[in-house]
């Protein structure tokens, strides 16, 4: 079983070793300290050796900050997370605050703290929320200060040890490209951009560029690690040795010099007076402060590796399809299981977690959870990115409304997929709110749009239904999505935020708009689809792009309310239909064959 429902933080965690981190603080002369969630490889999911913020709070979502100061502590979370920070850290220790507003360098700018000196550890925060640190300070009336170790590290007596899963090559027939032509790609990128090297800090990148998977973070096959890619194609590769063996050493070939990481400091001085590429979101403030003192000229530019990994080859997306329909399979299983055994009101959130797990370990490849399932019955449907704790475990009551989201990692692909099904007989409202929801879905799959589209242009076609209605949801229509890597990929999304990215042919994004009724039940419909040259439009003359769809699973036909379909939309929703018959079908067989075919029934 890879999720866990209990969760190891709690309000105990915070009383114990926030007196700790004080006294340190103290020690050290500051008035404060400033905690983010992100490590430093600014991943998404962290090793535990790597949860700070879990250490000093209790809090273990995947989201949040805090201020610690001598006399206060605040906790900044989002709304995903608000039940789960309420249980897990202790109110008369740490404030809980909402973001985005103000979040926490709007919070901290509101203060007053003349005189207040604020410690951060610079290997944490990128140069944009160092100088955001900085000039909120500054208007409390406080100063900051880079802490050359970080006083949690000082702190955490039984802090566990950096995972050291091995780093293994990625096959090349689920990368398309070998490893020797990606570095050369890039290369020449360098050349003409005038630049002797990039220094690489993201392992997303780093598993990208080299072919290389590894085992250090959970739900992610990430090697954590860092690279400096010359002009010449030749690079420095910078992992623990203890995670390295002659195979992945055969893998990498000549022009790659292999190096601990404690190498990397001497490595990146000795750049002095070269050009160097450096993404200021994704390389922490460390690696500024070491090249600027080296006297390297600072490229503040995307990671070079961000576009060319975000554009699927072919070999990439069949094998993404590939994984699809294998696990299609397993939804599909879960989907009839939930129709039938789990409409008792017998069934609780864990147990459907753990069944779609089953049916998963079932399926050829998978290596992992691609994410911790959202398993949302009724109200706790209700929360976007809900976590199902033993605290929180709710029965699928009939009449209500059950969401999942989830998804799974094969070396040949990842997934991402959200369903919401009825428990009994829905009423009314929820079918038509999920009929609105439907058409948003709907109208993000079947558009077509010129090249040097974003996201964002086309972000409000998922939303009109709902907007028409005076409805709408607080989180972004789609994602990019990794092949065997993270489920939540740039540089492109789809969001109502600006995202500067043009959508560009072999692009995976995940379509989920949703709505939430608060304290009742949540609405999500997600399917994975890519970027794709469209067929061309009679009597157009501009060449147009579209989505392919990858994901297949029977939407929920009792929740379609056909009347406010327009006959376009139910054509659609037929033609799917009819595509997961034949993507899916020739995967099941008995009783879930058969109701595969009725879910997939003309409507």
């Amino acid at each position: 079983m890879r999720q866990t429902f209990d969760v190891k933080g709690g309000p105990h965690i915070g009383r114990q070793n926030l007196p700790l981190l004080r006294d340190l603080l103290q020690a050290d002369d500051l008035d404060g300290f400033y905690v983010p969630h992100e490590d430093e490889y600014q991943n998404e999911y962290l090793p535990a050796a790597n949860e700070r913020l879990a250490w000093v709070s209790g809090f273990t979502g995947s989201f949040g900050s805090a201020f610690v100061f001598s006399d206060r502590a605040v906790l900044f979370i989002d709304g995903r997370y608000t039940i789960q920070a309420a249980d897990q850290t202790d109110k008369d220790l740490f404030e809980r605050i909402a973001v985005p507003d103000p979040g926490p360098f709007g919070w901290l700018a509101q203060q007053d703290l003349k005189g207040s000196r604020i410690g951060y550890d610079p290997a944490l925060m990128t140069p944009n929320d160092v100088d955001a640190l900085f000039n909120a300070a500054e208007k409390a009336g406080a100063t900051i200060s880079p802490c050359r170790t970080n006083p949690i590290d000082r702190a955490w007596r039984d802090r566990p040890v950096q995972p050291l899963a091995t780093v293994y090559p990625h096959a090349l027939e689920f990368a398309g490209q070998s490893a020797e032509e990606k570095q050369q790609t890039i290369a020449q990128t360098l050349v003409a951009d005038g630049l002797d090297a990039a220094v690489i800090t993201s392992p997303a990148s780093l598993a990208w560029l080299f072919n290389i998977r590894g085992g250090d973070v959970a739900c992610s096959p990430l090697p954590l690690g860092r690279a400096v890619l010359r002009a010449d194609a030749s690079a420095d590769l910078f992992l623990n040795p203890d995670k390295c063996d002659d195979d992945l050493r055969a893998h990498l070939g000549n022009k790659v010099t292999l190096l601990p990481e404690t190498a990397l400091e001497d490595r990146l001085g000795a750049l002095k007076g070269q050009a160097v590429s450096l993404d200021p979101s994704l390389a922490s403030a460390w690696f500024f402060q070491r090249l600027e003192t080296a006297g390297a000229k600072i490229h503040r530019q995307l990671d070079p590796v961000m576009l060319p990994k975000a554009r699927k080859n072919a070999a990439e997306i069949a094998g993404t399809a590939a994984a699809h329909r294998r696990d299609g399979v397993a939804l599909t299983r879960f989907l009839h299981w939930l129709d039938t055994d789990a409409q008792s009101g017998e069934v609780t959130e864990i147990d459907a977690a753990i069944k779609l797990e089953t049916f998963r370990d079932e399926v050829t490849g998978l290596r992992d959870l691609s994410f911790e399932t959202i398993s949302g019955a009724g109200p706790n449907g209700a929360l976007p990115h809900y976590r199902v704790s033993s605290a929180s475990n709710r029965l699928l009551e009939r009449g209500s409304l059950y969401l999942v989201d989830s998804g799974g990692q094969y070396p040949d692909g990842t997934t991402d997929v959200t369903r919401t099904v009825p428990i009994g007989t829905p009423s009314a409202e929820m079918q038509h709110h999920y009929t609105l929801v439907l058409k948003g879905h709907i109208a993000l799959d079947q558009v077509r749009f010129p090249e040097g589209t974003t996201g964002t242009h086309l972000d409000t076609l998922a939303r009109h239904a709902l907007w028409q209605a005076g409805l709408d949801y607080d989180h972004g229509t789609g994602h990019g999505v990794g092949v065997f890597l993270g489920v939540h990929e740039g540089p492109q999304r789809i969001a109502k935020g600006w995202n500067a990215t043009p959508l560009q042919p072999g692009m995976i994004v995940s379509n989920e708009p949703g709505y939430y009724k608060e304290g009742a039940y949540g609405i999500r419909i997600e399917n994975l689809q890519y970027v794709t040259p469209a067929e061309p439009i009679a009597g157009g003359d501009r060449d147009m792009l579209g989505f392919e769809c990858l994901t297949f699973a029977p939407l929920a036909r009792d929740l379609i309310d056909l009347n406010v379909l327009t006959s376009a939309e139910r054509d659609w929703v037929d033609d799917y239909h009819q595509r997961v018959l034949a993507e899916i079908g020739p995967g099941v067989t008995g009783d879930v064959r058969a109701w595969l075919e009725q879910a997939c029934a003309a409507l």
